[in-house]
């Protein structure tokens, strides 16, 4: 199990990349309260378990996917415990099948590596390129549990936050569906 700091309410006093400064700096401007926490590297949903124990919080599984042209691009938020069948996502949404997007991809698109894709840094598409999708399931949390953008910062803030300002702020519309 991976090491795991005490829960904090305030920024990082040292950031490891600019994105991660522009995260917490985002959700000040919109003064949306988060708990924190510094950890080893997390990247699989089995690193999170001590994570999620420590923030008492769910965290969610956030995936870029894209079509196999690479012209269609879905960021999918659900159940960090959920299989992901792109079947099922597919015919959810009406779309051809998806698979996950290259990560150059997910690095030049939201400025992250794998195991740290977060819809905090979905403010960086700017031209709206990437579909916000959101799993119902989710709906139905109180709290929110995301990476800040590192494998090494995981946070929890409220769902209604999330929703009712960051998601505005990046000028992007979740579509909801069932999968």
């Amino acid at each position: 199990m991976i090491k795991v700091s005490e829960v904090k309410t305030a920024n990082p006093e040292n950031y490891k990349t600019d994105l991660q400064k522009q995260v917490y700096e985002n959700l000040n401007a919109l003064e949306i309260p988060f708990e924190r926490v510094d950890n080893e590297p997390a990247v699989t949903m089995d690193d999170c378990v001590a994570i999620d124990e420590r923030l008492n919080v769910k965290t969610v599984k956030t995936l870029l996917l894209c079509n196999r042209q690479k012209t269609a691009f879905y960021l999918f938020i659900t159940a960090g415990d959920k299989p992901f069948v792109t079947k099922d996502f597919s015919k959810a949404l009406g779309v051809s099948r998806v698979s996950f997007a290259p990560p150059e991809l997910l690095f030049d698109m939201l400025g992250v590596e794998v195991g740290a894709t977060t819809v905090l840094s979905l403010f960086l598409d700017s031209h709206n390129d990437i579909r916000l999708v959101i799993d119902n399931d989710i709906m139905s949390y109180e709290y929110f549990g995301c990476t800040d953008s590192t494998t090494t910062g995981y946070m929890r803030i409220k769902l209604s936050d999330l929703i009712e300002k960051y998601i505005p702020f990046t000028n992007h519309i979740p579509t909801c569906i069932e999968v």
